[in-house]
């Protein structure tokens, strides 16, 4: 593994061996300044230096006389060198040599020379850590062995380089280091001695901590460290959190110490699945939440050692009775009061200083840079806080605010620049713990089940901003902390906590007035949610950094797409629809995508959702109110900032400049006095609009050609469009031809991700005109878009680029969007298009199964099964025919998506049959092979047994087929088989422990079989299966939707005889009987809001056997409704006929149940035919007095249920 500290801190020891450098004169023309002392004239200078030395040391003997003399020298040679890679590219050192150089100094360096193990220690951790060598199992061995005997044998004061060296060596391999683990975190281990609290040389408890979290690192693909030695290094690193500053400790040494315990803890907690005991989770949460504010100015609070999961705020706040006393932390009690203060006047140290020059010594200086960004613009009052903190911004809280204290101006210090210079690096310090312990809490965040943390949503983000003290939670840091890392990384960690919470933020309400005698707690989610609003606005007007501006809006997106605003009163999307617009324009490109990632969110969450809608159709003029100004000027209208006259100027110049070099829409005259959506109308102009400020050298032009917008800009663009299509298709559909124009170009360019998303697009705008044009969507004929146009829209598209798309086999993923978009074509639409384009779909996608690349074989084949459902094909014969042998072959992939998808489409192809067999009649049966159906019935019997995914759309083909056959068929030998096959194959299913989705479609499947009269019901060896297994279903099954299915399957036969004898008649009338009996017998609520349908298919069921029942069934009918049961079947038929329970869940009753809904009078009026056919049925046969009593019993429970029925 690469082995480097990553977590070690910067030394502070100074070399006295440091070059100096002479002067010298420079001028334009010089070349670039070189140190002498360091060797970068060319690539040979530290490449021979190494191996002069390495020859030597080779060279070397444990029993030469200069030995020690000699390893001196050499050592020190080697570890003056500057071996960073990054500081001079050139340098070419094999990992092989160092490993084998680091092996043999192990040797001939002695354990008692302890001079010489520090030197060995030191360039160990030199070579490594600079050249990032990745070590082989022999020399981690060797080295692992050398530096614990150093920590057993050599003096304590040793082992501080004996650790770094260490900690360099385990660097992400914990895992391989097995057997040395019990020596170093065993019981009595000296890692966990040196680590301990009670350890008083810092720099040892740094260093050990530092060695512990390099051990606990996982490198991805590697396996986790052991769970012993994990949980033992965790209960270290939060012991380490929780214990206080010992007395006498220097603060920035504690800091280090702090910061060391915190990479350990988020090695722990990333190093794969965690699982908290007891009250760690709010322990950790605790530690973590008081170091957040490590070095705030005017916090003074007792923090709790542990956070308790629950609904409200937690009970810390602000102490304003006691501002002077210090935290039970381990702040120190000095760190309050000054490291509010501000180094204005600090001097800008030297870069190039010494020999730092590990990734470590770059995030010092940024975060120097950091700092030196905020003070001077804090003193301005024109930055990020005086912009928060001069009056309307914020409301005024009653507790003291944080804000003040780092507004304070460089006159106020009280310091010298000594002193200056150590608080500096104090606060310097403080920051980098609170970016720490955000990076543990998001950590946490990600590895904990989201159901647990929301238990602790009151701790880290507030629900009012009114009354009381303002609570500290992440929007605290957010607003207030001056590190643009550390707001960016809270902006993560919130991002995280919203991620995925869709759920839990569903309950929220606030549209009804809240009762006063409590707050419920969907009104305390709202008001955090209206809470996240205000302040997360308030952040982005205030941010001046661009990466952290990125973060905010990001935020904002996860909010907006997980917030249920259909529940909450209107208002909150508004003003931020209006406050992002100018940042469409701002020079950051991350910024401008993450505008548009939230753009997006906007019209994707619940659409079409009524605010968003007005604020689609709002002219351009009214969306660019004074609300949208923001104070970053100089980075928002980088396209017209010559031209800017005032906040709403540049982007309604640059919607007029698009407007008129954009395509001319094309509008219908009853839309011609609508305008496009601005949103549309933006999108479409970054993604074929030249960019005009030209300095930008991220476009995406080159050449002679202006430059287009950035491809994460135009890529994010066609996003939004196609969420805007998706979800407000009628205020998109005034621009369907630039838009189709939009997608057509992107198709034509040369950027396979550009391409795909303009297949997207095209997708998503078949897809809205196919809503439209569905029945049960009622959408009016005026308001959809003309036949004629559609027609032409799809002509163009497919005479266009989309060709070359489908053909693109170098590109699988744009093929199959390709194909998903060709799938989208309106069927009326379709059948208008010429006979040649028609032709050219059918022939591509039939090509397109044969794809080696099982995604476009999939969206083929899937295409395939939405085209032999459109009314002008499904009636081709042939058409059929090939459609069904290239899915059978598919059926037989290896893939299982692609199979999938070939049951889905044989699925379809057999609802084709059905309804060609209703409308066309047998012509069509006839013309279609017997051999092919013969194939069909026997794929789809295996493929029932295949993985439920496949087998549910099996099965459903299998109901077809065998509702299909016609007599002839079913009486050849070559079907007798395959069709006793294909039902004890829905038998199976129906009895099996699959999906609930499965065993639906096989009572489905069985339900339409039935439906064939030339099926042998009643002889056939396989009828008694099927009739019992869908008896044990409708009494046994969990899911009331499965048992619904099952009874109205049982209810399907119109004749007596396919029922069978009169055993067979009655299991299934005491079954159903039964399962109306229990039909609210369950414990899932889910599944009791079905039990009215139940009830309902099941009534229906009864009166549907008692209609075909014979003489022979009256024993077995009267036996059963003479007793309690028959009260019981007595009322719920009252309640069926009444249709007390038809209308909602009854109504799906009567759509489960496969038949058409009908009135309370047509169920009396067949309820009196069966009657009177049962008064004229004659027993017959030896038992025919029994029958004949029976018979008058079930007449007379039939009069009586009429009687009462009649009754008021």
């Amino acid at each position: 593994m690469a082995a480097h500290t990553g977590s070690s801190a910067p030394s502070f020891t100074s070399r006295s061996d440091a070059p100096a450098f002479p002067p010298m004169l420079l001028s334009a023309e010089a070349a670039p300044f070189t140190p002498d002392g360091w060797r970068l004239g060319s690539q040979s200078d530290v490449d021979k230096q190494f191996s002069r030395c390495a020859a030597k040391l080779r060279a070397l003997r444990a029993d030469c006389s200069q030995l020690r003399e000699e390893l001196n020298l050499l050592l020190d040679q080697l570890l003056s060198e500057n071996y960073n890679k990054t500081f001079d590219p050139t340098i070419n050192i094999r990992p092989e040599e160092v490993c084998s150089l680091l092996k043999h100094v192990s040797c001939l360096v002695p354990l008692t020379q302890e001079h010489l193990v520090i030197k060995l220690c030191q360039l160990v951790h030199h070579l490594l850590n600079q050249l990032k060598v990745i070590m082989d199992e022999r020399t981690l061995d060797v080295l692992l062995n050398y530096t614990t005997k150093a920590l057993k044998v050599c003096s304590t004061w040793t082992h501080s380089d004996v650790l770094l060296a260490l900690s360099t060596i385990v660097y992400g391999n914990g895992p391989q280091c097995h057997q040395h683990l019990r020596d170093l975190l065993g019981e009595d281990g000296v890692l966990l001695l040196y680590s301990s609290p009670s350890q008083p040389n810092v720099e040892l408890r740094r260093v050990a901590l530092t060695c512990m979290a390099n051990i606990c690192l996982r490198i991805p693909g590697q396996a986790p460290l052991d769970d012993q030695y994990r949980s033992v290094s965790f209960k270290v690193f939060l012991k380490t959190l929780q214990s206080p500053k010992p007395p006498n400790t220097d603060e920035l040494f504690f800091c280090m110490v702090i910061q060391a315990a915190l990479k350990g803890l988020q090695c722990c907690l990333s190093g794969g699945k965690w699982k908290f005991v007891g009250e760690e989770l709010g322990s950790v949460l605790a530690a973590l939440k008081r170091l957040m504010f490590q070095g705030t100015p005017g916090v003074s609070v007792e923090w709790p050692t542990v956070l308790y999961p629950t609904p409200l705020p937690q009970y810390e706040g602000l102490s304003a009775a006691k501002p002077d006393e210090p935290p039970k932390s381990s702040e120190p009690p000095k760190d309050e009061a000054v490291s509010g203060k501000t180094s204005g006047n600090k001097k800008r140290k030297s870069k190039g200083k010494g020999k730092k020059t590990s990734s470590e010594e770059s995030r010092v200086d940024d975060e120097e840079e950091d700092n030196r960004e905020t003070v001077p613009a804090l003193q301005k009052g024109g930055g990020r806080e005086g912009g928060r903190g001069e009056g309307d911004a914020l409301s005024k809280p009653s507790g003291p605010s944080l804000y003040p204290s780092w507004k304070r101006a460089s006159s106020d210090s009280e310091f010298s620049d000594p002193e200056g210079s150590a608080q500096s690096k104090l606060r310097l310090y403080n920051g980098r713990i609170r970016q720490g312990a955000l990076h543990c809490l998001l950590a946490v965040v990600k590895g904990v089940e989201k159901r647990t943390l929301y238990g602790y949503w009151s701790s880290f983000i507030p629900d009012s901003p009114i009354g009381g003290p303002p609570p500290l939670t992440l929007i605290t840091i957010i607003l207030k902390d001056p590190s643009p890392k550390v707001r960016a990384c809270a902006l993560q960690v919130l991002s995280a906590i919203l991620d995925g919470s869709r759920q839990f933020l569903a309950v929220a309400e606030d549209t009804a007035s809240p009762r006063k005698s409590y707050t419920p707690f969907s009104f305390l989610l709202a008001t955090a949610i209206r809470e996240l609003h205000r302040a997360l606005t308030l952040a982005l007007l205030a941010e001046t950094s661009p990466q952290t501006l990125t973060q905010v809006i990001k935020c904002l997106a996860y909010l907006v797409a997980n917030a249920p605003y259909h529940r909450l009163r209107p208002g909150l999307l508004s003003p931020l629809w209006k406050q992002m617009r100018p940042y469409v324009r701002h020079r950051d490109v991350n910024v401008r995508v993450s505008v548009l990632t939230l753009y997006g969110a906007l019209v994707t969450t619940q659409a079409p959702l009524p605010e968003v809608q007005l604020l689609l159709r709002q002219p351009e003029s009214s969306s660019s109110s004074t609300g949208s100004f923001t104070p970053q000027d100089s980075g928002l209208s980088w396209r017209q900032r010559d031209g800017m006259s005032s906040p709403s100027t540049p982007v309604k110049s640059s919607l007029r400049s698009s407007q008129t070099n954009s395509p001319r829409v094309l509008h219908t005259p009853e839309e011609k006095d609508s305008a496009p959506p601005w949103l549309l109308q933006l999108c479409v102009s970054l993604v074929t609009q030249p960019r005009e400020d030209q300095s930008d050298s991220e476009g995406a032009g080159t050449g002679g050609g202006a430059a287009l917008e950035p491809s994460p800009v135009r890529l994010e663009a066609l996003q939004v469009m196609s969420n805007l299509v998706r979800g407000y298709f009628s205020l998109a559909q005034a621009c369907l031809c630039e838009i189709g124009q939009v997608s057509a170009r992107c198709l034509g360019e040369t950027d396979p991700s550009i391409q795909l998303h303009g297949a997207k697009l095209l997708e998503e705008l078949g897809t809205g005109i196919i809503q439209q044009y569905r029945a049960e969507n009622n959408v009016p004929e005026s308001s959809r878009v003309p036949m004629s146009q559609v027609v032409l829209f799809w002509s163009e598209v497919l005479s266009g680029p989309l060709n070359g798309a489908l053909q693109s086999e170098q590109h699988p993923t744009l093929q199959t969007s390709a194909c998903d978009a060709l799938s989208s074509i309106l069927p009326q639409a379709f059948a208008q298009l010429p006979d040649k384009t028609q032709l050219m779909c059918i022939t591509v996608l039939l090509g397109l199964t044969y794809s080696e690349n099982y995604l476009v074989k999939t969206a083929s084949v899937r295409a395939l099964g939405v085209y032999i459902l459109f009314p002008c094909l499904r009636e081709d014969v042939m058409f059929v025919a090939d459609t069904a042998n290239t899915i059978l072959a598919a059926l037989d992939d290896r893939s299982p998506n692609v199979r999938a998808k070939a049951a889905w489409s044989l699925g379809n192809l057999t609802d084709t049959l059905i309804v060609n067999m209703e409308s066309v009649g047998v012509d069509f049966q006839e013309e279609l092979s017997d051999m092919l159906l013969l194939k069909m019935l026997q794929s789809a019997t295996r493929a029932s047994a295949d993985k439920d995914r496949v087998k549910s759309n099996a099965v459903r083909a299998l109901g077809n087929l065998l509702h299909f056959l016609r007599e002839s068929q079913l009486t050849r030998s070559a079907f007798q088989r395959p069709l006793e096959d294909a039902v004890r194959a829905l038998v199976k299913t129906v009895q099996s422990e699959a999906t609930m989705k499965v065993r639906w479609n096989a009572c489905y499947a069985l339900g339409n079989a039935f439906r064939n009269p030339a099926l042998p019901l009643d002889s056939a060896p396989w009828s008694g299966d099927a009739f019992s297994s869908l008896c044990h279903v409708v009494t046994s099954c969990k899911n009331f939707k499965v048992r619904i299915k099952s009874a109205a399957a049982l209810a399907i036969p119109t004749n007596r005889s396919c029922y069978g004898d009169s055993e067979r008649f009655d299991c299934v009338w005491r079954s159903l009987a039964k399962a109306l009996e229990n039909s609210e017998d369950t414990n899932d609520f889910f599944e009791y809001r079905y039990s009215a349908s139940l009830r309902h298919t099941l009534s229906q069921a009864l009166l549907h056997l008692l209609s075909v029942s014979q003489s022979q069934d009256m024993p077995s009918i009267g036996a059963s409704l003479a007793g309690e049961e028959g009260k019981g079947i007595k009322e719920h038929l009252i309640k069926y006929l009444r249709a007390e329970e038809s209308g909602g869940e009854g109504a799906e009753g009567e759509k489960e149940a496969g038949g058409d809904s009908v009135t309370p009078q047509q169920r009396i009026g067949g309820l009196q035919q069966t009657l009177i056919r049962l008064k004229e049925l004659e027993a017959e046969g030896e038992g025919r007095g029994e029958e004949e009593r029976s018979k008058e019993m079930v007449v007379q429970f039939l009069e009586d249920l009429l009687k009462t029925f009649e009754e008021p």
